[in-house]
């Protein structure tokens, strides 16, 4: 992403959608309009630390690991439950919503389950917070009109832009 910034005109604005070192931090705040990928309470506490130093207000989703997938990074959504407070005290980060990658289907309809109980923690967070995390990001190329129907806010549609890599 640093790389091809340059490359395309200044107007164009940044998220950052894939899991995020916490050495990568300081490179990338600044340079990003959204982070998709804040997978655990270490990053999100990084982040506003940084956030702080740099006198920066990133928004940020919070990513959660709705199939359980070991090969998958996010917060396990009783895990999120339970970390909540403690995310919600970190005032420098504008918690915009959730996020989740679901397992790769073949069927778009198979990830409807994963979008249904993602937006259903969102609406149960929201309730405890008191405050509405309105946001979504959910859906690929293969799957976002099924994330849609189901409350996306932003779809991630590289591939169909772009086509593979």
């Amino acid at each position: 992403m640093l790389a091809k910034q340059p490359e395309l005109p200044a107007s164009a604005r940044w998220h950052l959608i894939g899991h995020l070192q916490s050495n990568k931090v300081r490179k990338v705040l600044p340079t990003v309009e959204a982070i998709h990928s804040v997978d655990s309470l270490n990053l999100a506490q990084d982040i506003h630390r940084i956030a702080g130093e740099m006198g920066l207000f990133p928004k940020v989703y919070l990513e959660v690991n709705v199939a359980a997938e070991s090969s998958k990074f996010g917060f396990q959504p009783a895990k999120l439950e339970e970390k909540l407070e403690q995310l919600m005290a970190l005032d420098r980060l504008e918690i915009q919503g959730l996020m989740c990658v679901p397992p790769i289907n073949r069927e778009p309809e198979d990830s409807r389950k994963y979008f249904g109980a993602l937006r259903e923690l969102r609406d149960r967070l929201a309730q405890r917070a008191g405050s509405p995390f309105l946001g979504l990001s959910m859906g690929m190329s293969g799957d976002y009109t099924v994330a849609v129907e189901e409350g996306a806010t932003l779809v991630r549609v590289g591939s169909a832009i772009f086509g593979g890599r």
